[in-house]
Formats: C-alpha cells, sequence, structure tokens
C-alpha cells in the first residue's frame, strides 16, 4: 500500500509526514498553568534531543467522562488562556479537541491544530465547520470505525478547501472495557492522509475502574514499538508529573519522568519503520 502524498502543515516550520516525525504531548486536561509550563517545557526539550518536532496538547474540556461525577476542566476562557500562556511562552504550537461547533471560534483564535474526538469522528457539521476555520485537523478513528471508512472523514475536512489534516489510530473495542490496535489500520489510513499513533489511548481500558476509565500503561511501550516500525508520521502521548493524582485519564499516561527514555526508545523504533517505509509485496 502506497501512502498518501499529503502532508499536514502545521506551522511553516513543522510539517506532519515529513522528515521528522511529530509529537503531540501534554497533560490530558487542563489542570492549571503551573502543570502545562511544567510538563510542556521538560517535553520539549526531550522533543528536540530525540528529533521530534513538538505540539503541546491539553484538552479544555472533558466532555465524554465516564461518569457526570468526574472532573471536566477549570473553565473554557481560563483553559483557553493557558494553552495561550504555555504557546506563548515556550513558542510552540498548540493543540486541543472540540467538541461543539459553537467552540470554534474562540479555540481557532488560539490553537495551531484542532482536534476531532473519536465519538464525533463522524458528525460532519463538527468536520466541516472544523475544516473551515483552515486550522490544521486531527481526526481519532472512532472505535467502531473500519479504517477504511476514515477516508470519508478526510473527504467532509477537505470538501471545504482545507488540506491540512490528519488521521489518528487508539484501537478498536473488543468487548467491554477493552481497546485493540489493529496494526493494519495504519498502512490503511496513511493512504488517505499522514497518522498518529495515540500511544495512551490504546492502553486505555474505556469505563474499566467502576465509574472512570482504566488503563495499562505497562503496555504502551509495546505498541508505541510496533506503530512506529509499521509507520506513522506522528506520536500522541498524554503525560504528568504524577499520574496517580492527574484529574483524567492517569491510569494510561506515561510518567513524565519516563519520557525522556520513552522518546528515545521511540525514535529508533519510528527511524526502522522508515528504512524499509518503501518495501512492499
Amino acid at each position: 500500500m502506497n501512502r498518501s502524498q499529503h502532508d499536514m502543515i502545521i506551522r511553516k516550520t513543522l510539517k506532519l509526514g515529513g522528515a521528522k516525525p511529530v509529537l503531540f504531548a501534554g497533560p490530558c486536561a487542563v489542570e492549571s498553568p503551573e502543570i502545562c509550563l511544567e510538563i510542556a517545557t521538560k517535553v520539549k526539550a526531550y522533543a528536540e534531543k530525540h528529533g521530534f518536532g513538538y505540539v503541546f496538547k491539553a484538552s479544555f474540556d472533558k466532555a465524554n467522562r465516564t461518569s457526570g461525577q468526574s472532573f471536566r476542566g477549570i473553565g473554557f476562557e481560563r483553559s483557553l488562556a493557558v494553552l495561550k500562556e504555555v504557546g506563548d511562552s515556550l513558542q510552540v504550537p498548540l493543540l486541543t479537541d472540540v467538541h461543539e461547533t459553537c467552540q470554534l471560534e474562540a479555540v481557532a483564535a488560539v490553537v495551531d491544530v484542532i482536534q476531532i474526538p473519536a465519538f464525533l469522528c463522524r458528525q460532519t457539521d463538527l468536520l466541516l465547520a472544523a475544516g473551515k476555520t483552515g486550522k490544521a485537523i486531527k481526526i481519532k478513528r472512532g472505535q467502531f470505525m473500519a479504517p477504511e471508512d476514515m477516508q470519508f472523514a478526510v473527504d467532509k475536512i477537505r470538501s471545504t478547501g482545507n488540506q491540512q489534516v490528519c488521521l489518528t489510530e487508539r484501537g478498536f473495542c473488543l468487548g467491554y472495557h477493552n481497546l485493540v490496535v489493529d496494526m493494519r489500520a495504519l498502512p490503511i489510513m496513511r493512504q488517505f492522509a499522514p497518522v498518529v499513533f495515540d500511544v495512551t489511548h490504546s492502553v486505555q481500558q474505556p469505563g474499566g475502574n467502576h465509574g472512570s476509565s482504566g488503563g495499562q500503561r505497562e503496555l504502551a511501550p509495546f505498541l508505541a514499538r510496533a506503530a512506529g516500525a509499521a509507520g506513522v508520521d506522528g506520536f500522541f502521548i498524554e503525560t504528568h508529573p504524577d499520574p496517580s493524582v492527574a484529574l483524567s485519564d492517569g491510569p494510561n499516561m506515561v510518567p513524565l519522568a519516563e519520557m525522556d527514555g520513552f522518546l528515545g526508545m521511540l525514535k529508533k523504533a519510528w527511524t526502522l519503520g522508515h528504512e524499509f517505509e518503501d518495501y512492499q509485496l
């Protein structure tokens, strides 16, 4: 299978699908300015050390939590202000996700990449409105979607005239509380657009922790290496100084103290995968 000829321009100096992988990394949610700046500062340094382009990510609203009692965020305007502070202070591109069309104007004024959550990857109005912002659009494959059907989500974005779109793999549902990554999805989706592998949500156990999601972070290195060797254009990783007290998705996060070594390992796997990228039967 040949990969798509399309790249995604994040900024003039950063492209997904180019000569180096792009890392989208940060906390699951905007918890505070201090935590976001600490994570972004350290991960930016690690990314530069290991030859990754870097985009800071954090969600302003966790709208799809298992329980209505779970933490959702510190507020829309306050979260966007924190994201802007991180971007301005460290001169890094920013990513956050949206859930409704009414959020797009304010979000597009702050971030470089707009993420469409997996549960919303078929929402036509949201995809079209996102495409019309002109920002780079990152679509997560729904756990219920066949890889080849993600072509139609890409087509919706491109129908607006916006060519800056990529896809993200994070596994499919196999029974309750379990996700499985089908590595065949990576080359299939790379025919349509650049592909990012979601390292940490791939080891999530949705709703598997009695009202919140569990996770198996110990499996993250294995899936990450496999995806890198299979051939992807970037990686998505959630990290935190102390995942045990993170306000969302702690069980599947890579601890911040481990990110330096994790990225070193990941770059080697990615390099191997791209060395054999043109080999096919």
